[in-house]
């Protein structure tokens, strides 16, 4: 079953940014070390790095994020999502309206003006046809940026809530959370490392 994951990494105050970001600094003001278990050498932050982009059948991200990944600043072949740990899956953005050019020309570009729901539909089909080619499950994975995904917390369109909780107070920035629906949650795992703790819930 392809399940609409929402993978994010966190502060310990709930920001995934530092302040005053923008395309060239995306994480803002000390906003790295939010994602430093991603680049570390630690096994089980790579365990974890390479089962979750293994699992990335579609991947839903927001204008403002594809700005950034797709900017002079942004992905390349040493960056990028699950570099050198898995194939390609193709993306799909929210948007008000289509760029009128994108830098990376090699991955697998959608870009969806209906809104996020619409996005995470398209996602899902994405996502559905890739397992079929697959012949394993493949899920949709909402990766950013933190507008976006807690949108579709209080929309209800996340089944699997994953955060990777990194060992530093921002003290501002992006927030993840900003009210919105109360959501139940079920913890499912609890996995410290020595760069983060990755904690893993589904709502009900």
């Amino acid at each position: 079953m392809t399940r609409i994951i929402a993978d994010i990494s966190v502060s310990l105050d709930g920001f995934v940014t530092g302040p005053a970001p923008g395309p060239d600094s995306g994480l803002g003001t000390g906003g790295e070390a939010l994602h430093t278990w991603a680049f570390s050498d630690d096994p089980e932050d790579r365990r974890i790095l390479r089962e979750a982009t293994a699992r990335s059948g579609a991947v839903v991200l927001g204008r403002r994020l594809f700005d950034v990944v797709d900017g002079p600043n942004g992905w390349d072949d040493t960056r990028g999502y699950g570099a050198d740990e898995v194939g390609k899956p193709a993306f799909v953005v929210v948007t008000s309206s289509p760029p009128e050019s994108v830098r990376l020309t090699d991955l697998d570009w959608t870009f969806v003006t209906t809104g996020l729901r619409d996005a995470v539909a398209a996602a899902r089909e994405r996502a559905v046809a890739a397992s079929q080619d697959s012949g394993r499950d493949l899920d949709v994975v909402l990766m950013g940026g933190g507008a976006t995904v807690g949108s579709a917390l209080d929309a209800g369109l996340v089944d699997v809530l994953s955060l990777h909780l990194a060992p530093v107070v921002l003290g501002a920035g992006t927030p993840l959370f900003t009210g919105g629906t109360p959501r139940t949650l079920v913890r499912r795992s609890v996995i410290p490392t020595s760069t983060a703790t990755h904690l893993t819930y589904e709502l009900l």
